[in-house]
C-alpha cells in the first residue's frame, strides 16, 4: 500500500503561508489539506478560495480541500478555479450527494466524502462509484490539535472493509484518509486499522523540523508494513 502524508495548513503560520507550504512539501508532503469551516456546520470560521487560490503557485503537490460547510455546492466552483484538486465534503451537509459529487466532478475534482465519528458510512452504499476518497475524521471537527478519538477506528476498518470489497469487484482506487489527532506515536496504529492517507497539522506545525516529523512518520509506516 502506498501511504500519503497530507500536512494541513490550518496550523500553518499565516503570516507566512506561502513560505509555509513551500516548506512542507520540500519536507516530504504529498498533499496540501486546506480545511473550510463556516461557522455553521461547524463551530469555528477558517480560510476561503482566495486563500486557496493565493497557495497554488507555491506548490505543485495536489490540494486537498475539505469542506466543513452547509450549503455545499455553492463554494465547489469557487474552489475548483482557485485550484484545488480534491473536494470533500459531509453527506448530511448537502441538499443532494449525487448532485455535489457531480459538481465536484464536472469542474474536473476529485470527490470525497467526509465522516464524522458519529455519522454512518451507510451513505457509501449509493456512491461508492462516484468518490474517489473516503475521509474519516478521528475527531469532532471544528478545531485543531484534538487528541484522536480511538472507537473511530472501528469506523476507519468497516470503511476499509467496504472499499476493498468494491475495489476487488471493479479495480478502482478510492483512497482512505483520514484527519485528527494524527502523529509520530499513533499514525502506524491508524494504518493497521485501513488508512491510507493522513491528515496532520500540528503534529507537523508544531515542531522546528518539518522534515524530521514526516521522515519519523514514514518510518512508522514502514515498519507497520514490514509487521504486515
Amino acid at each position: 500500500m502506498t501511504f500519503r502524508i497530507a500536512p494541513s495548513i490550518l496550523s500553518a503560520d499565516f503570516a507566512r503561508l506561502g513560505e509555509e507550504v513551500r516548506n512542507v512539501i520540500s519536507a516530504g508532503g504529498d498533499l496540501i489539506h486546506f480545511d473550510v469551516m463556516d461557522n455553521h456546520y461547524v463551530p469555528n470560521l477558517t480560510i476561503g478560495p482566495m486563500v486557496c487560490k493565493a497557495i497554488r503557485p507555491h506548490t505543485k503537490v495536489p490540494i486537498d480541500v475539505h469542506l466543513m460547510v452547509r450549503p455545499v455546492d455553492r463554494l465547489v466552483p469557487d474552489f475548483a478555479k482557485a485550484g484545488a484538486n480534491v473536494i470533500s465534503f459531509h453527506p448530511e451537509a448537502s441538499e443532494h450527494i449525487n448532485r455535489t459529487l457531480s459538481l465536484i466532478q464536472d469542474h474536473n475534482c476529485q470527490a470525497g466524502l467526509a465522516f464524522n465519528p458519529n455519522t454512518p458510512l451507510d451513505y457509501l452504499d449509493e456512491v461508492m462509484n462516484r468518490i474517489d476518497l473516503v475521509l474519516i475524521m478521528l475527531v469532532n471537527p471544528g478545531f485543531s490539535g484534538q487528541s484522536f478519538i480511538p472507537e473511530a477506528l472501528h469506523k476507519l476498518r468497516d470503511a476499509r472493509k467496504r472499499i476493498n470489497a468494491y475495489s476487488a469487484q471493479t479495480g478502482r482506487k478510492i483512497y482512505l484518509e483520514v484527519d485528527g489527532g494524527v502523529n509520530t506515536e499513533n499514525i502506524a496504529r491508524i494504518a493497521a486499522a485501513g488508512a491510507d492517507t493522513f491528515v496532520a497539522g500540528s503534529a507537523i506545525f508544531d515542531q522546528p523540523d518539518y522534515q524530521k516529523v514526516i521522515h519519523n512518520m514514514r518510518n512508522a509506516l514502514v515498519y507497520h508494513t514490514s509487521k504486515g
